[in-house]
């Protein structure tokens, strides 16, 4: 059974940092032939994507209203992906999921995704 399971959520003021992490098991074929995505949905929106790695060959990607703050990384012999945030604002208060593609090509369309974790919340105070 694949799970994903996501941790590092919680309460941070307007320009603080959080890093997430996104641990897999249970993945059918190795963790580098997998593309990680993280998510976010805001109370009352649809949910959006964030940020992309190719586990193969770490390319990323990132949504235009989070690059250059935040950093997604995966390490593969820990089979865990993060996503290192960065100056904060309140905004990007949601709940963060990660998801998993065996298409191994980092983007962010969201019905591609295989697999999804349960989420964990990010809060961001102003």
């Amino acid at each position: 059974e694949v799970q994903l399971v996501e941790s590092g959520g919680g309460l941070v003021q307007a320009g603080g940092s959080l890093r997430l992490s996104c641990a897999a098991s249970g993945l059918t074929f190795g963790f580098d032939d997998y593309a990680i995505a993280w998510f976010r949905q805001a109370p009352g929106k649809e949910r959006e994507g964030v940020a992309c790695i190719s586990n193969n060959d770490h390319s990323t990607y990132y949504d235009d209203s989070v690059r250059g703050r935040f950093t997604i990384s995966s390490d593969n012999a820990k089979t865990t992906a993060y996503l290192e945030m960065n100056s904060l604002k309140p905004e990007d208060t949601a709940v963060y999921f990660c998801a998993v593609d065996y298409s191994g090509v980092p983007h962010l369309l969201e019905t591609l995704y295989d697999y999804w974790g349960q989420g964990t919340q990010v809060t961001v105070s102003s």
